[in-house]
């Protein structure tokens, strides 16, 4: 492998404690930053703005992002930020909000700051935007030199997110061991910065399969538990940890390009991005024919609700759809060729039908 390794470790700042989101004027006030432009969703923010504080001496203007994290709406917020002379950007938010902002941001060459309301992926903490196509297919993964300015979790604010989002980033987060160490374990001598990325991986791995039942406990209790807070922090702040020490090394290999490829088929968009990224897990694992490991994931899949197959995600692909699918999986520009196996895809295509044969009785 010949994969980049520039270590991007962690936002500027970040905090995760009850009443985060309240100091939000003060580190705008430490930054500077008076007129910002504040993106947000629709349900999100629904949940989120009675959590969100009263701005006394900041000029903000909020914006809907509008769904989607396109070039096209980069374009058109980086427009209307320099129309209109704004200083920063705010995300309140999911991963897609998140990713937009700092998209927008990295045109304007200014800070964001990333208040997250789920805890489904590790978009706030990283550096990155993943940019999808208007049919919502995914098109790349764009990384940034600066580092995200802020990070502030309110945990109350995810505490009420919808509880299978949270089972979409257990399935997201889960994947960043099983994908970092089908390159890790290539390397015949791993660098201190890759041994960070491998440590914060098997963390997210242990974390999650210890914890995320109680977690779950919480968010139907409504009530904060140390399980909660340990599986909310694994999502964002270790899932993004691998990939910031580790760079190549510690962001995707297979799973994701399994969840990439699936994206061609329209019938998967309504489909979470965790839950796709578990399925490709197995997928992965199968290609590397790691069955035993498959078995001992089965009961916490089971126990998530996590798919273990296409037929779990109501998708009965054609032949055509399988062989559309493996040959996306499989362009030479995938991650899926970071792992030791030789990747074709026929290889894809059958390790996705082996799959659905030997979990259609699981």
């Amino acid at each position: 492998m010949n994969q980049s390794l520039i270590v991007r470790g962690a936002p500027q700042e970040y905090e995760c404690r009850v009443g985060a989101w309240d100091d939000l004027e003060e580190h705008l006030n430490r930054r500077k930053l008076k007129r910002v432009m504040i993106l947000h969703g629709q349900a999100s923010w629904a949940a989120a703005k009675s959590y969100f504080p009263t701005l006394v001496n900041i000029d903000a203007q909020f914006v809907d992002y509008g769904g989607a994290c396109t070039d096209e709406k980069t374009v058109e917020l980086k427009q209307l930020f320099e129309q209109e002379g704004l200083e920063g950007i705010i995300a309140v938010g999911g991963g897609k909000i998140a990713d937009l902002g700092k998209a927008v941001a990295n045109q304007c060459n200014t800070p964001i700051l990333i208040l997250p309301t789920l805890a489904a992926t590790c978009a706030a903490y990283t550096p990155l935007s993943v940019i999808y196509k208007t049919d919502g297919s995914m098109d790349r993964y764009d990384v940034f030199a600066q580092s995200n300015a802020l990070v502030l979790i309110e945990p109350k604010v995810i505490l009420d997110s919808p509880i299978e989002l949270m089972i979409a980033g257990i399935g997201d987060t889960v994947a960043k061991w099983y994908e970092a160490d089908a390159m890790i374990s290539q390397l015949a001598v791993q660098p201190i910065e890759i041994q960070v990325s491998a440590f914060a991986a098997k963390k997210c791995r242990d974390v999650l399969l210890a914890d995320s039942q109680e977690a779950l406990v919480a968010m139907k209790q409504k009530k904060i538990n140390q399980a909660f807070l340990n599986v909310v922090e694994t999502n964002i702040l270790l899932g993004g940890m691998v990939g910031g020490f580790g760079d190549d090394y510690g962001r995707t290999a297979g799973a994701h390009s399994i969840h990439d490829a699936l994206t061609i088929l329209p019938e998967s968009h309504h489909q979470l991005h965790g839950n796709k990224v578990a399925y490709g897990v197995f997928v992965q694992l199968v290609i590397e024919n790691k069955w035993s490991e498959i078995e001992q994931l089965i009961p916490f899949y089971h126990s998530l609700d996590l798919p273990i197959s296409l037929k779990e995600m109501n998708m009965n692909l054609s032949e055509d759809d399988y062989q559309c699918v493996a040959e996306r999986a499989a362009e030479s520009h995938e991650t899926i060729h970071y792992m030791k196996e030789k990747i074709t895809p026929e290889i894809v295509k059958t390790a996705m039908i082996e799959l659905e044969t030997a979990m259609s009785d699981k």
